[in-house]
């Protein structure tokens, strides 16, 4: 029983998501609403990391089985791909680029600040 609360939760957090989007007229897919949701939640402790703790790792260990469709639909589709392959080499390789250098940054700046933090600590 404490498995199906669990998921009614994460579900009923994901059917906010829904909701949302119906009625924010925004270009943000329904999902992104639920994890900025859940995670809010979350932080400030409206619901208990224990309340999901179980049902989330196990929806994380089977989350490869998500992939199989797209993985199917690509092998589908190889012909088109084959066709268009080196602008979609170049997106996939700028924008993980990209993804690294922002990453990186942003956790240097983090680290940066949590130094500051820490060494205003030691001289109080």
């Amino acid at each position: 029983m404490k498995y199906v609360i669990q998921f009614f939760i994460i579900a009923f957090v994901s059917l906010i998501g829904e909701v949302m989007n119906r009625f924010i007229p925004l270009p943000i897919p329904a999902s992104v609403y639920g994890l900025v949701l859940m995670f809010l939640a979350l932080k400030f402790k409206i619901c208990p990391i224990s309340a999901v703790k179980e049902t989330s790792e196990y929806l994380l260990s089977i989350m490869p089985i998500f992939f199989v469709a797209p993985a199917i639909a690509i092998l589908a589709n190889i012909e088109v791909l084959k066709a268009h392959w080196l602008p979609l080499f170049l997106i996939s390789f700028v924008s993980t680029v990209i993804t690294m250098v922002v990453s990186g940054e942003i956790t240097q700046i983090i680290i940066r600040i949590k130094s500051k933090k820490t060494k205003m600590r030691e001289v109080k």
